[in-house]
């Protein structure tokens, strides 16, 4: 569990730019990307999906 969270900790880092070298280089020494790459997929999909419904909220 302490793994995911990290993971998605990264990638929200990610996500807005703020992420420090330290914690970078961290990731990119990690065994393996997928957890990386699934919850980034993840996350894009959540937002693209947030954003379509406020727009609806707000147009109706």
């Amino acid at each position: 569990m302490r793994h995911w969270l990290a993971v998605i900790q990264s990638v929200l880092a990610a996500f807005i730019g703020v992420q420090k070298e330290n914690k970078r280089r961290e990731d990119f020494n990690a065994s393996s990307p997928w957890p990386f790459i699934v919850t980034g997929i993840v996350m894009t999909l959540l937002f693209v999906l947030l954003l379509v419904l406020l727009v609806r909220w707000l147009t109706s």
